[in-house]
């Protein structure tokens, strides 16, 4: 009997520290999101991709049930906040926005350190955009073609805002130049929203702008709209011709913005993300105001991580190869 109650009692002490050990496993594994989310925008705040951002935010939250800080960290094309969330932990709490300068173009420009695709965990696609060829509201020219007349008249006098050396923008710009024989100083700036300001008071002479960023200064009649990089006039501002109409075919640049989160956050919680960033972009009113900013939110199927993956890596063959050929780099 001796021996029974000992056996007995063992398996006793047992089963308690196995109750206790699951009795306090919920407290060590509380589920996500069990703390605020910082959005990193890696641009100044009132450009574009901040007012993406922002607008997305606040429906992300309600979805997760959390706070969504958003957080610009500027500099660098993109790179500082690149870098920033590529070393943050891998649990869903810090997650950025970026686009195809930020999480393509940069690659190719810069020396940075970390990888655009290996060290970034693919969430959700969440707009395709385009450029506008925009101008202060005093330059004299009124169209595309007389836009590039006067260029050439005025070789090397008149200034382009840029987001920073190597952004869209200025690779844009470098294409611009290339293929229509003219030349212009390129001015940078930390964002595209501190571009605009300067843009409107007549302090900068061009852009080749995120249509998010230009077309509420083009609809207040604050600056002029040459042309949109798209083979389709954007339904938000049909009046605007595309480069094929103001006669430069072919020039097309879509300027689309994607949500990662660092490498090796887990698949749970890429998902948990990624369906509530679904959820939010089927919000009407979601999709009205990414419609007035000229952004199309694309179809559900290329809303997925997985999808986002691939069209990174595909812009990445892409732009890669053209960009190194056009010997752009870094200022």
């Amino acid at each position: 009997m001796r021996g029974l109650w000992a056996g007995l009692r063992g398996h006793v002490i047992v089963c308690v520290l196995i109750g206790c050990a699951a009795w306090t496993a919920p407290s060590s594994a509380q589920p996500f999101p069990s703390r605020p989310i910082t959005l990193v925008v890696p641009f100044a705040a009132g450009g574009p991709t901040d007012t993406l951002a922002r607008i997305l935010s606040e429906r992300i939250a309600a979805e997760l049930h959390t706070t969504i800080v958003v957080e610009n960290v500027a500099g660098a094309s993109g790179s500082i906040a690149g870098a920033r969330v590529a070393r943050a932990a891998a649990d869903g709490t810090t997650i950025t926005i970026g686009h195809w300068g930020t999480h393509v173009l940069n690659g190719a420009i810069f020396k940075l350190p970390y990888d655009v695709i290996a060290d970034f965990a693919p969430v959700a696609t969440i707009a395709m955009g385009t450029q506008l060829i925009v101008g202060r509201k005093t330059l004299k020219p009124d169209n595309l073609k007389e836009l590039i007349a006067w260029l050439k008249e005025n070789p090397g006098k008149a200034t382009a805002g840029t987001a920073g050396a190597g952004t869209g923008a200025h690779v844009a710009g470098v294409f611009f130049k290339a293929r229509t024989g003219t030349d212009f100083q390129f001015v940078p700036y930390r964002g595209a929203g501190p571009a605009m300001i300067d843009l409107v008071a007549g302090q900068i002479d061009i852009m080749f702008d995120q249509a998010s960023n230009s077309l509420p200064q083009y609809k207040n009649g604050a600056i002029k709209a040459f042309a949109v990089t798209s083979p389709t006039r954007l339904a938000s501002a049909p009046d605007i011709p595309t480069v094929d109409e103001a006669g430069l075919s072919g020039l097309y640049i879509s300027y689309w913005h994607g949500i990662w989160a660092p490498k090796n956050t887990p698949n749970d919680i890429v998902t948990k993300l990624n369906t509530a960033i679904v959820a939010a972009l089927a919000d009407p009113a979601v999709r009205q105001r990414f419609s007035e900013l000229g952004q199309e939110i694309p179809p559900l199927v290329q809303q997925s991580p997985a999808a986002l993956g691939a069209f990174q890596k595909a812009e990445t063959e892409k732009w890669w190869p053209i960009v190194k050929a056009a010997d752009i780099k870094s200022e």
